[in-house]
């Protein structure tokens, strides 16, 4: 036998770097499955259950429901989310993109690195720390901005947070924690943009601002419908600031200012678990049915 025929006779071994990648893709997706499972399906599955039962774990359809909307705190608490909402999507799609088209212009510099560093920093804290910041911000006897709060005219805290301010207010402080991670992630998916497309542009006479509308937007179009569902999903939960906030200033935003505040009163307050958890599944059903609007009105998962 030659030595060429009993090579061909030997069965191909997989060496152990060819199977590993595999296996370890398959470690992570488990990690990630059990988390979603014990952080996700099941809360969602027992908010549920909750939701169409009553007291005595009978079965009451869609009374839960209709205790939450007839209670006259749910509506003012839909309106201050929806307010909410429509600040705090509208300055991050127009900022962040913005924002991320400079930073991209000012790629060969280091002042874009600077930059990128400082956009990000806020989102290292806590909500509830972020909130903490705030308050001493919006306060213009001890606010290293107090200068300009009392040239807008506001020189008492309760001033600076009346109830007309507050969806503003929520939306800066939103803002300023979490906006730095989106900037990011859009300046990094400008960089995956061909260098080809965007000198082609340039060679037809398409200025910074042509580049930017016309072709640099259509193309992270998918990633900022990705960031407006994350977001409105996100805003949907607002609690942190308004609970806070009301702490703080003895009341005045009030503690059923958010949905989420009047479920945490209906569980925590009136010992009322199921209409909490009746409200939690609204916001659940609202969250997935503009998700889905998005994504289908995106073509999100269309292959580009």
């Amino acid at each position: 036998m030659t030595a060429q025929s009993a090579e061909a006779g030997r069965a191909p071994v997989r060496s152990a770097r060819t199977r590993w990648p595999g296996r370890a893709g398959h470690g992570f997706v488990a990690a990630y499955t059990v988390l979603l499972i014990a952080f996700g399906v099941i809360p969602t599955g027992y908010a549920i259950y909750y939701a169409f039962t009553d007291g005595g774990g009978t079965f009451s359809g869609l009374s839960n429901f209709s205790t939450a909307v007839d209670d006259f705190r749910f509506t003012p608490a839909l309106q201050h989310v929806a307010l909410y909402l429509v600040w705090w999507l509208v300055s991050l799609v127009v900022f962040v993109v913005g924002l991320a088209l400079l930073l991209h212009r000012l790629a060969l510099s280091g002042v874009s690195r600077a930059l990128r560093f400082l956009y990000y920093v806020p989102g290292a804290l806590a909500g509830a720390a972020s909130v903490m910041v705030w308050l001493f911000v919006l306060d213009p006897t001890v606010s290293p901005v107090g200068f300009l709060l009392r040239a807008f005219g506001y020189h008492t805290f309760g001033e600076v947070i009346a109830p007309g301010h507050l969806p503003i207010l929520f939306t800066l402080i939103a803002f300023w924690t979490g906006a730095g991670g989106w900037i990011v992630v859009m300046y990094g998916a400008l960089n995956n943009i061909s260098q080809d497309v965007l000198e082609a542009a340039r060679i037809d006479g398409a200025g910074a601002w042509q580049t930017a509308w016309r072709i640099q937007i259509p193309l992270l179009r998918k990633w900022i419908v990705y960031m407006v569902i994350l977001a409105f999903a996100g805003g949907t939960q607002l609690f942190v600031e308004p609970q806070l906030l009301s702490q703080a200033s003895v009341g005045v935003a009030g503690r059923d200012y958010s949905l989420n505040q009047l479920a945490y009163d209906f569980a925590f307050q009136n010992n009322d678990v199921n209409t909490a958890a009746a409200v939690s599944v609204e916001l659940l059903v609202v969250g997935l049915a503009v998700a889905g609007v998005f994504v289908a009105r995106s073509g999100f998962f269309d292959a580009d």
